[in-house]
C-alpha cells in the first residue's frame, strides 16, 4: 500500500473518530435534559462502536491507528518506519482537528472554541496511565490471541474504559490536543492538556519495556488493526 493511501486513511479515520467523540457528546448531552449519566452513555457507545467499524474498515490500509501512542508503539516494533511513524502523527494531529471542526458544524456551534471543561488532579493522571495502559495491552495481547476480534477488543475496552477511569479515558494525545478545542461534554481545558499527555506517555513507556521483557520472540504487534 503507497504511503499516500496510508496517510490519507490515517487522517480521515481520525478525523471520523472525532467527530464521532465530539458529535456523540453534543447530541447525549442535549437529550439527556441534564443527566450526565446518560450522556456518557451515549458518548461512550457511539465511541465504541464507531471505532470499531473505523479499525474494521481501515485497517487493512493504514493499520487504523488513530493514535500517535499507538504509531509510537507500531514503530517501536519495528513494523513501520521513523519516517512513516512521524507521517502518521501529524495527519493524526490534524485528521483529530478537522474532525471536531466538522463535528461543530453539524450541529451549528461556533467552528473556532477553546474548552473552559477542567479535568485536571492526581486521579485524572492516574486515569489516563491506566486507560492508556489497558488500551496498548489490549492492542498487544488481542493482535496475538485474538487478531481477527482486535476491532470489537477495542471498541469494547474504550467503552468500558470511558466508565471505570474518572478521566472518561482519552488515552491518546491527538484525541486530548483536539478535544480542548471544544468547549462542549467531550472537553478538556487547553491548560490541563499536558498532564493528560504526560500520563500517556508515561503509560507507553511502561507498556514498551513490559513487552520487551516479557517478549520471547520477535515483536509482538501486527501492522493492522491499532487505534484510541
Amino acid at each position: 500500500m503507497s504511503r499516500s493511501r496510508r496517510l490519507l486513511a490515517e487522517g480521515l479515520g481520525t478525523a471520523a473518530l472525532l467527530a464521532i467523540v465530539v458529535g456523540s457528546g453534543i447530541m447525549g448531552e442535549r437529550l439527556a435534559q441534564g443527566n450526565a449519566a446518560i450522556a456518557l452513555l451515549a458518548n461512550a457507545a457511539a465511541t465504541g462502536a464507531g471505532l470499531y467499524v473505523l479499525i474494521a474498515l481501515l485497517a487493512p490500509i493504514s493499520g487504523a491507528h488513530f493514535n500517535p501512542l499507538v504509531t509510537c508503539l507500531v514503530a517501536a516494533c519495528r513494523e513501520i518506519s521513523v519516517t512513516d511513524m512521524l507521517g502518521y502523527v501529524v495527519v493524526q494531529i490534524a485528521g483529530a482537528i478537522i474532525g471536531v471542526l466538522f463535528a461543530h458544524a453539524m450541529f451549528d456551534l461556533p467552528l473556532l472554541q477553546f474548552s473552559t471543561h477542567a479535568r485536571t488532579g492526581s486521579g485524572q493522571w492516574l486515569s489516563e496511565i491506566v486507560a492508556t495502559a489497558g488500551l496498548l495491552a489490549t492492542i498487544l495481547i488481542g493482535s496475538q490471541t485474538r487478531p481477527r476480534s482486535l476491532p470489537a477488543l477495542i471498541g469494547a475496552y474504550i467503552f468500558a474504559a470511558y466508565w471505570f477511569t474518572a478521566s472518561t479515558s482519552f488515552a491518546n494525545p491527538a484525541v486530548t490536543l483536539a478535544r480542548a478545542l471544544t468547549d462542549t461534554f467531550a472537553g478538556i481545558r487547553p491548560q490541563d492538556v499536558p498532564g493528560f499527555v504526560l500520563a500517556q506517555c508515561a503509560a507507553t513507556i511502561l507498556v514498551v519495556a513490559a513487552a520487551r521483557s516479557l517478549r520471547a520472540h520477535g515483536p509482538t504487534a501486527p501492522a493492522a488493526g491499532r487505534n484510541v
